[in-house]
């Protein structure tokens, strides 16, 4: 049977009642969106595709028993799961850093790393982004970096954000708008010129 037409909740379902390719067929529905934004979050492969697997453990387990309380919110809900699965490896290696480094400046969810995707389209840069802009945009504080990685690399709306990061969709928008004023005055203050393509 071809389950690819079905909805979320139709799958949810199906899977609930003892059909296991209805899962798999929800899994391949997001599977893509979910793990670009674990691995843009904790930019190491290994480290991705574990947080990836227990996200979804996590989600067939709450399945099974009775946990998922979200009609029509399947998409964000396991986005939140990833998300809160991402902090928790960042929670564990602050502590970890705590402990073997008595570093003061504070290692947060985005410090970590640089991005590696190769471009990201936004309203105020029509142009690929250089490498220049990526390490601008880890200076922006964390939650305006996080606003970037979900609406520009996972390709995110304001309303699934806001589900999935547990704020209005009006904190969402201004968390952008503050992100894009910000990037303006540090691409202004380091006199970098960004060209067309």
């Amino acid at each position: 049977m071809d389950y690819s037409s079905f909805s979320d909740h139709d799958l949810i379902s199906g899977f609930v009642n003892g059909k296991s390719r209805c899962f798999e067929v929800l899994m391949n529905r997001y599977k893509r969106k979910v793990y670009t934004y674990i691995y843009i979050t904790v930019k190491d492969k290994d480290i991705a595709e574990d947080i990836f697997q227990d996200t979804f453990i996590k989600v067939i387990n709450s399945l099974k028993e009775g946990k998922y309380l979200h009609d029509n919110k399947f998409a964000p809900w396991v986005m939140r799961i990833a998300h809160n699965l991402a902090i928790d490896h960042f929670r564990k290696l602050k502590q970890l850093q705590t402990v073997s480094n008595n570093n003061s400046d504070g290692t947060e969810l985005f410090n970590n790393s640089k991005f590696s995707e190769e471009t990201i389209e936004d309203k105020i840069i029509s142009s690929q982004i250089t490498d220049t802009i990526r390490l601008l945009i880890e200076k922006l504080p964390d939650e305006q970096k996080e606003i970037i990685i979900l609406r520009h690399y996972v390709d995110m709306s304001f309303k699934e954000i806001a589900e999935t990061t547990g704020v209005s969709i009006n904190t969402a928008l201004g968390r952008m708008r503050y992100a894009i004023i910000n990037l303006r005055k540090l691409i202004n203050e380091k006199d970098i010129i960004i060209t067309a393509k």
